[in-house]
């Protein structure tokens, strides 16, 4: 159903210069984790600026979703790509990072420097339910673009049960989401179009820039000598990286970090516990109580919430001195520096040699069907989050085994709420609202104390 409004002019090509403070600005206010990452990038991209259709993007997020690594930073790679060719992309990936790693590097020496300071901890008080809400305003956002009839309904409804209920690894929900879009795509094709489905009543933004039949320009075609040139180049800087760092403590960090960039699908939540794993039980870089202080601030902080392992890098550094006792921080800023490194260059890589095949594939059912199941099991997965995130912001003392000990937190349950309804009834800015929450969470904390 179009709406009568959307405008009818196509938007000029954005310069590099335009693009680049738009993608430095995103680095800044990415917060909410993935989900509220894409729902920021979406609400940008295509609803006001319209850089891209609605259908391009959520095929390039379908795309970005099955690889490992941080997903919505994989997605500024694709659209710089697209927009302003390899550099493009290169700019897009790599402004999405150091606002993040500066800000947790900071906070992380607030935290091992001084310890419990009530400021930051009121604030955290505050932001962590909002973080909640945005989580579930973003659920809610996706589902509502990628949910066009009732199977993909039941996509989502299966993947949630199944990582709540049952406890199935995330890369065995996407396989299995993918084998059934693969079959539907060729049984209920018209289930599996994207865009299309029971139910329809996507909303026009108008004509965008890059629209859903845009001819691909020259640049996102395939050419073997590129896709060469790229994975010599990607290789080499991870061997010139890995080649240069001493022996010990910061050489263990980034070989084990860019396994953990390979081998774990699903975004910064399915690394979790693999990063807890190698850092706190076998290269003891830091404890099970901060590993989970540490996820708190990477949940706080702008950019993508795999930045926690620059938490865990800079607190394993830290704690084993590698500079010795008086460079503290540079040791930590170090560790975190080779943790980021190693995680997200993996990503370049898979964007820039891959976008060429997916690009291709934007119209051919047999390639978008598997995707498409895809991005609606995900869904489930990102409430599965939302509610993970809601059990202990709001029931903070419980545990696994007596989920519902302690008090109820009925002032944060409070903030979620009102973080929510600001998001979705009154259309409320991001960063306004986590703002806000973080001087309630302020005021509170001093008023309890």
């Amino acid at each position: 159903m179009k709406s009568l409004a959307a405008p009818q002019v196509c938007p000029a090509h954005p310069s590099f210069r335009e693009a680049f403070w738009y993608w430095l600005k995103l680095g800044f206010i990415s917060f909410g984790g993935p989900a509220g990452q894409i729902a920021i990038m979406h609400q940008e991209l295509v609803e006001k600026r319209r850089w891209i259709s609605e259908r391009r993007f959520l095929h390039a997020l379908n795309y970005c979703m099955v690889l490992p690594g941080p997903e919505a930073q994989q997605l500024a790679i694709y659209i710089g790509w697209l927009l302003h060719r390899t550099w493009g992309g290169i700019v897009a990936g790599t402004l999405f990072v150091p606002p993040s790693l500066f800000i947790l590097a900071g906070l992380t020496y607030v935290y091992l420097a001084f310890g419990d300071l009530t400021l930051v901890k009121g604030m955290f008080n505050g932001i962590k339910p909002a973080v909640v809400a945005i989580v579930v305003f973003a659920a809610w956002r996706i589902g509502a673009r990628a949910l066009k009839n009732g199977l993909l309904w039941g996509f989502a409804a299966a993947s949630f049960l199944a990582i709540f209920t049952l406890k199935i690894p995330f890369p065995y929900i996407v396989l299995g989401a993918g084998l059934l879009g693969f079959v539907g795509g060729k049984l209920v094709p018209r289930f599996f179009a994207l865009g299309g489905g029971h139910g329809m009543a996507e909303r026009d933004y108008g004509p965008a820039l890059i629209d859903d039949d845009t001819p691909p320009p020259a640049h996102v075609r395939h050419s073997h000598a590129h896709l060469a040139k790229l994975l010599a180049t990607g290789f080499a800087l991870w061997a010139a990286a890995m080649g240069a760092l001493p022996e010990g403590t910061l050489a263990d960090m980034g070989a084990f970090f860019t396994k953990a960039a390979l081998l774990t699908f699903g975004g910064a939540y399915a690394v979790l516990p693999y990063v807890y794993q190698g850092g706190v039980e076998h290269y003891h870089w830091l404890t099970g109580a901060q590993m989970i202080d540490g996820l708190a601030l990477g949940e706080t902080t702008p950019g993508p919430l795999i930045m926690v392992v620059a938490f865990v890098g800079f607190v394993g550094a830290w704690s084993k001195e590698i500079f010795g006792p008086d460079m503290l921080f540079l040791a930590g800023f170090a560790g975190a520096s080779v943790a980021t490194f190693s995680t997200f260059l993996p990503g370049f890589i898979f964007i820039l040699a891959g976008g060429p095949l997916v690009e291709a594939t934007h119209g051919d059912l047999k390639f978008t069907a598997p995707l498409t199941g895809i991005t609606a099991a995900v869904v489930g997965v990102i409430l599965n989050l939302a509610v993970f995130f809601g059990w202990h912001v709001l029931w903070p003392q419980a545990t696994a085994a007596a989920p519902f000990t302690g008090p109820f937190e009925w002032f944060y349950a409070l903030v979620t709420l009102a973080a929510f309804f600001a998001l979705w009834k009154y259309r409320q800015d991001i960063l306004r609202v986590i703002a806000g929450c973080a001087a309630v969470g302020l005021i509170y904390t001093y008023l309890v104390l």
